[in-house]
């Protein structure tokens, strides 16, 4: 995890000294996050909200929006995790109990939709042989 942590950090590094340098822009490094981070964060919008106008269309609509954002939540938790054992020492920083942490959500929430899935087919076996 911690070198998985420092590649970003070099890749973050060289796009930053390729603006800086290459480019020939001449800004001070919170004029860089401002339009760097303004521009991925409009791209990023533009993207998700195209996304999720199809997703709007589909019946799970709520369900496949929820977990999109819990998922979200427990990536930025995981690893947020990650780095606290990191700065505290307490525990290994690795990539694989990042992984395995979101695998056991993913886990979870299919056992969630499986049984979900079996109460609403029985509900509608109800229903139609009510109607019958």
């Amino acid at each position: 995890m911690k070198d998985v942590i420092l590649l970003l950090a070099e890749i973050v590094n060289h796009i930053h000294d390729v603006l800086l340098e290459i480019v020939g822009l001449n800004m001070t490094d919170k004029q860089l996050h401002f339009w760097v981070i303004g521009i991925l964060g409009m791209v990023t919008f533009f993207i998700v909200y195209f996304f999720f106008k199809l997703l709007e269309k589909m019946k799970w609509s709520i369900t496949i929006f929820s977990f999109i954002y819990t998922f979200t939540v427990m990536v930025v938790l995981v690893f947020a995790i990650e780095l606290q054992q990191a700065i505290t020492n307490r525990g290994n920083m690795e990539f694989a109990d990042a992984a395995i942490g979101l695998w056991g959500f993913l886990v979870f929430f299919i056992g969630y939709a499986l049984v979900a899935l079996i109460i609403l087919g029985i509900i509608r076996l109800l229903k139609r042989s009510s109607n019958d």
